[in-house]
């Protein structure tokens, strides 16, 4: 049994991935997460906490987000934290700008999540044609829900979202990174 241990930098990336992970994984993949608080703690960890890591056959998923960083630098970053030994073992994927830049990606999952069937207008709409180059996803989307929240999105949204019909390609990568690595051997 294969294990794929996700280090995120908040709980609203956990709440997202317990929904989507189940339809992207087969079954003998057992999911763990470790929400760190904030960039900060998450980047201060990652050596502690995959050398410390004690269950055989596990892979690592560190996640992101991008924010206003420069996405290479933000992710070389992050890679020189891997301890070498584990190296073959772990991907690094970067949110694009925000996570709700996933959620942006799939107005028919919002359409369908918020009863609100003209959401799904917004999909192939100038702006969200790329919705990882928006300065401010969540802002974005509070113009269309303004009461959302980002903890409820993501548990929300989490079940309905989809690879093939994403616009994101940030969500893109990550999903074709962690079934890759939840399938393969290292080498």
């Amino acid at each position: 049994m294969r294990t794929l241990l996700f280090l995120l930098e908040e709980a609203s990336a956990k709440y997202l991935l317990q929904g989507l992970l189940p339809r992207l994984l087969p079954r003998s993949v057992v999911t763990e997460f470790l929400v760190f608080e904030g960039k900060t703690d998450l980047e201060n960890s990652i050596q502690t906490k995959i050398r410390g890591w004690q269950r055989a056959n596990t892979r690592f998923v560190i996640l992101r987000d991008q924010d206003s960083a420069d996405c290479r630098i933000v992710k070389e970053r992050l890679a020189t934290r891997i301890p070498a030994s584990h190296r073959e073992l772990t991907v690094v994927r970067i949110a694009c700008r925000e996570l709700e830049s996933w959620l942006l990606g799939d107005w028919q999952a919002l359409a369908e999540e918020f009863a609100q069937p003209k959401l799904a207008g917004n999909q192939n709409k100038r702006p969200f044609k790329n919705p990882d180059t928006l300065k401010n996803p969540v802002l974005e989307l509070r113009k269309f829900l303004p009461g959302y929240g980002k903890c409820d999105g993501a548990r929300r949204l989490g079940t309905r979202l989809h690879p093939d019909r994403n616009a994101s390609p940030s969500f893109r990568t990550f999903c074709a990174a962690v079934q890759k690595l939840a399938s393969t051997d290292p080498e």
